[in-house]
C-alpha cells in the first residue's frame, strides 16, 4: 500500500476524530489479544469494559457505536462472547429496543405541542430553583408511570427546541412572525457568546436534574424502569405491592433528592445554578408573541391533535395497555395521520435521533455478553451472600449499585434476582430474606447507578443525543453533574436499607 493510500485509510479512520483518539482505539484492537494471551479471559473481558467506557466518556470527540462496535466485534472475534448470546442480550431487551425505535419518533411528532408549553413554563416561572424543582419532580412523576426513556426523549425534544430557537436569532434569522419583515430586533440580538455560554449552562442544569429526576421517580413503581418489572415478575409481586414495599427507601430518597436539587440551585456548586440571560429570555418572548400572532386555524388545530395524542399517550402508558414501543408507533400513526405527515421522506426524519442510539445499544449488549459468558461479576456476588444475613441487604444495595454504575442495571439486576431466586429454591434462605434482597437489588440498581451514564439508559441516551453537544454535556461533565446526586442518593438509600430491612 503506498503512502498516499495510507494517509487516505488514516483520514478515513473514524472521521475527523483527534490522532490521539484513533492512536488509542487502534492501541486497544492490537493490545486485547495479546492481553488474552497472557493474562486470560477475565482480565481480558475487565480491560475490554474499560476500553468501552472510554469510548462512551468522550463520545463528543467521536459518537461511540463506531469505536465501541469495533472493540465488541473483537471481543467476539476472541471468543469473549458469542454471537447468539449477544441476540439474546438484545432479545431479552426487545421492548427496550421498540421503545427507542418508536416512542422517540412519537415524541418527535409533537415538539411543537411541548415547545408551546415548556415555553409558557420558563417565561413564567422566573425563579430558577422553582424551575429546577419542577423539572425534577414532573419528571420523577412522569417516569413513576410511563418510562424513563421516554421522558427523556420529551426532555430532549424541548432542549433542542429551545436551542434551536435561541441558535436561529443568534445565527441572525428571524424567529418571530411576518409583520417583523424578517429583521432582527437589535434589543434582542444574541451575539454575545457569554450569553450562548450561559444558556448552554442553564439548559445544562435544568436537564441533569430533569435526568435524575427520571431515576427518582423510576425506582418506585413496577414499571418505572425495565429492571422493576423484571424483578417483579421475578417475585410474584403486583403494582401495590411492590409500591409499598420499594417506599420505605424510595420515599426519604425523593424527598432528599428533590431537597438536593434546590440545594445545588442556591450553592451554585457542580455546575448547577446558571441563569437564563436576559437577552435569551427577550428572544424566547419575542418567539412566543410572534408564534400566537401568526397562528392560524391549521396551526391551532395541529396543537390540539398533539394535545389529544398526548393524553392518549399517558393513558395507554399509565394503564399499560400494550408495549411502550408499540405506543409509541400508535402515537406515530395518530399524528402523522391528523396532521396530514404522508410523505415518507418527511416520516423518516423523526428516527434520525434514535436509531443510532438504539444501534448502540445492541453494541452494549454485546459488551454485556461478555460479562456474563466470562462471569466477570459471579465472584462479586458469591462473596455477598457468603456474607451474614444481618449485612447482606446493604452490601447487595452497594455491589448492585457499583456493578451497575460500570456496566447495566438492567443486566444486574437480571443476574443478581436469579442468583437469589435460584437459593430460594434451594432452601438456603427463606422467603423475608428474598423479599428483602429483592428490595436491596432493586433499589441497589436504580439509584446509585445514576453515577455514570453506564448505568442509566437513560443518561446514555442524553449524552449521545444530537442536543449534548449543543449544550456541551460531556461525559465527564455528566459524571460531575450527577456526583452530589451520587452521594445522597446512595448514603440515603444504604441508610434506609440498613435501617428497614
Amino acid at each position: 500500500m503506498s503512502e498516499s493510500s495510507l494517509n487516505a485509510f488514516w483520514s478515513n479512520f473514524l472521521g475527523e476524530s483527534p490522532n490521539w483518539y484513533k492512536q488509542t482505539i487502534i492501541g486497544f484492537i492490537v493490545v486485547n489479544p495479546l492481553l488474552l494471551m497472557v493474562a486470560g479471559p477475565v482480565i481480558t473481558g475487565w480491560a475490554l469494559i474499560g476500553e468501552f467506557i472510554f469510548t462512551l466518556a468522550l463520545a463528543l470527540r467521536c459518537y461511540p457505536l463506531q469505536p465501541g462496535g469495533l472493540l465488541a466485534i473483537e471481543g467476539i472475534l476472541l471468543g469473549l462472547a458469542d454471537p447468539h448470546s449477544v441476540f439474546h442480550e438484545a432479545e431479552a431487551n426487545f421492548e427496550v429496543i421498540l421503545l427507542l425505535m418508536f416512542m422517540v419518533a412519537g415524541i418527535y411528532f409533537m415538539k411543537d405541542l411541548l415547545l408551546f408549553v415548556f415555553t409558557k413554563i420558563l417565561l413564567n416561572v422566573r425563579s430558577k430553583k422553582l424551575l429546577a424543582f419542577l423539572f425534577s419532580i414532573v419528571s420523577a412523576v412522569l417516569s413513576a408511570f410511563l418510562d424513563a426513556l421516554t421522558v427523556t426523549a420529551v426532555l430532549i425534544s424541548v432542549g433542542v427546541g429551545f436551542y434551536a430557537v435561541f441558535h436561529r436569532v443568534a445565527s441572525g434569522m428571524d424567529v418571530a412572525d411576518k409583520s417583523h419583515d424578517h429583521t432582527r430586533d437589535s434589543s434582542v440580538q444574541a451575539d454575545s457568546q457569554s450569553d450562548l455560554e450561559a444558556f448552554r449552562a442553564f439548559l445544562r442544569s435544568l436537564l441533569m436534574h430533569g435526568a435524575v429526576g427520571t431515576a427518582l421517580g423510576g425506582v418506585c413503581t413496577l414499571v418505572g424502569e425495565p429492571q422493576n418489572l423484571l424483578i417483579a415478575t421475578v417475585a410474584g409481586w403486583d403494582f401495590q405491592t411492590f409500591f409499598l414495599y420499594m417506599a420505605p427507601i424510595t420515599m426519604p430518597v425523593l424527598v432528599c433528592g428533590l431537597i438536593t436539587c434546590v440545594l445545588l440551585e442556591v450553592t451554585g456548586w457542580f455546575g448547577y445554578g446558571a441563569l437564563m440571560p436576559e437577552n435569551v429570555r427577550q428572544v424566547l418572548t419575542r418567539f412566543d408573541e410572534g408564534q400566537q400572532a401568526a397562528a392560524t386555524a391549521r396551526s391551532r388545530a395541529k396543537l390540539q391533535i398533539q394535545a389529544i395524542t398526548a393524553v392518549i399517550l399517558v393513558f395507554a402508558l399509565a394503564f399499560h395497555l400494550a408495549a411502550v414501543g408499540l405506543i409509541g408507533l400508535l402515537v406515530i400513526v395518530l399524528l402523522t395521520a391528523f396532521n396530514g405527515i404522508t410523505d415518507e421522506h418527511e416520516i423518516g426524519h423523526a428516527f434520525q435521533e434514535a436509531l443510532p442510539f438504539t444501534a448502540l445499544l445492541v453494541v452494549f449488549f454485546a459488551i454485556v455478553a461478555v460479562i456474563h459468558e466470562q462471569h466477570l461479576f459471579t465472584p462479586v456476588i458469591e462473596s455477598v451472600l457468603a456474607m451474614s444475613s444481618e449485612v447482606r441487604p446493604a452490601m447487595f444495595f452497594l455491589a448492585n449499585g457499583i456493578l451497575s454504575a460500570i456496566s447495566d442495571n438492567v443486566f444486574v439486576a437480571t443476574v443478581y434476582i436469579s442468583e437469589i431466586d435460584a437459593a430460594l429454591k434451594a432452601g438456603e434462605i427463606d422467603r423475608a430474606e428474598f423479599d428483602r434482597l429483592a428490595i436491596a437489588i432493586n433499589t441497589g440498581t436504580n439509584l446509585p447507578s445514576v453515577a455514570t451514564p453506564n448505568g442509566q439508559a437513560a443518561f446514555l441516551f442524553l449524552l449521545t443525543s444530537a442536543l449534548a453537544p449543543l449544550i456541551r454535556l460531556s461525559y465527564g461533565k455528566m459524571v460531575l453533574m450527577a456526583l452530589p446526586y451520587t452521594i445522597v442518593l446512595t448514603s440515603v438509600g444504604l441508610a434506609a436499607v440498613y435501617i428497614t430491612l
